[in-house]
């Protein structure tokens, strides 16, 4: 499974992105997808997952009522709509897909390339 996320970009505080995670696998359907993001100097954090059919989405409390999770099977993409962005959520966002819809890097089994979001003050 590779996976490739883009959509990323400088903002001003207060606005919105959509980022993008493309899939290229038949199967795509079968992964749930998680988003993650690593700052400067920072580890890993966990954002968001969405379950193989979406029916199913958890959130990091950081991005509760700000940031949404969707995906297309049918164009085996997943989606983060962030918006009310601050400079705390500046970071290399990256996509993971694996079986089960875990909030650590280790329940993911395949990570793409990943994209920066910026946030000015």
């Amino acid at each position: 499974v590779r996976l490739a996320a883009s959509g990323g970009g400088l903002v001003q505080a207060g606005g919105s992105l959509r980022l993008s995670c493309a899939a290229s696998t038949q199967t795509f359907s079968s992964y749930d997808m998680g988003w993650f993001r690593q700052a400067l100097g920072k580890d890993d954090e966990f954002v968001a997952a969405i379950n193989w059919s979406g029916g199913s989405t958890f959130y990091a409390e950081s991005a509760k009522g700000r940031f949404t999770i969707s995906r297309d099977n049918r164009k085996d993409t997943v989606y983060l709509d962030m918006s009310n962005l601050t400079p705390d959520d500046t970071a290399v966002y990256y996509c993971a897909a694996g079986t089960q819809m875990g909030v650590s890097p280790d329940d993911y089994d395949y990570w793409g390339r990943g994209t920066q979001v910026t946030v000015s003050s």
